[in-house]
């Protein structure tokens, strides 16, 4: 801990991260973890001047670019509780399938990667290279975070889809459901090469950060002293479980054994096929669950988080204040990584807090 980059406007930035760490053991240190944020109306930063690009694709490689975003973001949010300022680089969900030669087409908001493996006798292509574009790219984005975040932010690492997610962006996801009935098998050795690369990949880029004096931390909030890695398959949510647990499970355990501690996101209803699966994780810690748009909100979904804490394992929840009575009555504080949304001000933020301390 003492090796860890202070945050200059958070006094008490070590006492929130020991938190974050105590949350991978289902422990509590003084209260349970509570994360609060919201925009600084008193905030005079301003947004970087937009500059011309000539594509979509040139605005989203400008590491200068994305660099000054993370220090205005920093400087105009208000952290409470136990949330810290963190920043990462992001060239969309299908990055880590780029590092292996696939191609990306960028959006507006988000990018998606092109399907380059259209026959398995072509799947030596899918190789990873240090000379790969993509690959160079993410870590010039983070050596520009990492200079620009000094005291300001925590620099984590980019969204990671190894796994049967990097294989659908490979294949298609309509092409890679044909697969597991008619060639499972090659399904597994790309998999199985997938999760050696992923190793290589997830270890050289959290020592770098760590060797930069970073709490670790990406997309999914938690800031840790821990390595801690996201694990995920979201083409899960369209196959048996027989097929999940023969191809794609091993391959989970292995990304959750490499790592110090460890949460599954799984993504909407039809993923909790699943969640017996998982949740026999041993090395996995917690899970966070995304029940998605259009499908209630954290409080109707306390039979899945009461199954979760009875297998011994963390959630992370995002909840309104107003569901915060019914979650405390119905869930044990231990092992609960908690944010509260829509709040605006420090005065509510602290009576929020005030009260998850009473949370016993």
């Amino acid at each position: 801990m003492k090796n860890l980059m202070p945050i200059d406007k958070i006094s008490d930035w070590e006492e929130r991260i020991k938190r974050h760490d105590a949350f991978w053991n289902c422990a509590i240190i003084d209260r349970p973890l509570v994360c609060i944020s919201f925009a600084d109306n008193e905030s005079k930063s301003n947004s970087p001047k937009e500059k011309e690009y000539s594509s979509l694709r040139e605005r989203w490689m400008d590491s200068e670019r994305i660099s000054d975003l993370a220090v205005c973001v920093a400087k105009n949010t208000v952290h409470c509780g136990d949330s810290l300022p963190i920043a990462y680089p992001n060239l969309g969900p299908e990055l880590f399938s780029a590092f292996l030669g696939m191609e990306l087409e960028f959006g507006e908001k988000t990018s998606w990667g092109i399907p380059n493996l259209h026959d398995w006798n072509d799947v030596k292509k899918i190789k990873f290279s240090d000379d790969n574009f993509y690959w160079r790219k993410v870590n010039e984005i983070t050596d520009a975070l990492l200079e620009k975040g000094k005291g300001l932010y925590y620099t984590g690492y980019t969204d990671f889809h190894p796994g049967g997610d990097a294989i659908a962006a490979f294949r298609d996801p309509l092409n890679l459901n044909i697969d597991m009935i008619d060639n499972p098998d090659k399904v597994v050795l790309l998999r199985e090469y997938i999760d050696d690369v992923f190793e290589n990949v997830f270890t050289s880029t959290v020592n770098k950060l760590q060797a930069s004096r970073q709490a670790i931390c990406s997309w999914a909030g938690v800031v840790s002293s821990k390595r801690w890695h996201v694990a995920s398959n979201d083409f899960s949510c369209m196959i048996s479980k027989e097929m999940f647990d023969n191809i794609f499970l091993p391959g989970i355990i292995r990304e959750c054994r490499m790592a110090e501690a460890s949460i599954y996101h799984l993504d909407g209803p039809q993923a909790l096929t699943h969640l017996d699966s998982l949740l026999e994780i041993k090395e996995l810690n917690a899970i966070q669950w995304v029940y998605g748009a259009g499908k209630g909100s954290a409080s109707d979904w306390l039979h899945i988080y009461k199954k979760c804490q009875a297998a011994g394992k963390g959630v992370q929840i995002t909840a309104a204040p107003k569901e915060l009575n019914t979650i405390m009555e119905n869930l044990k504080p231990e092992g609960v990584w908690l944010r509260i949304s829509d709040v605006d001000n420090i005065d509510t933020a602290n009576e929020l807090i005030r009260r998850v301390s009473q949370w016993k």
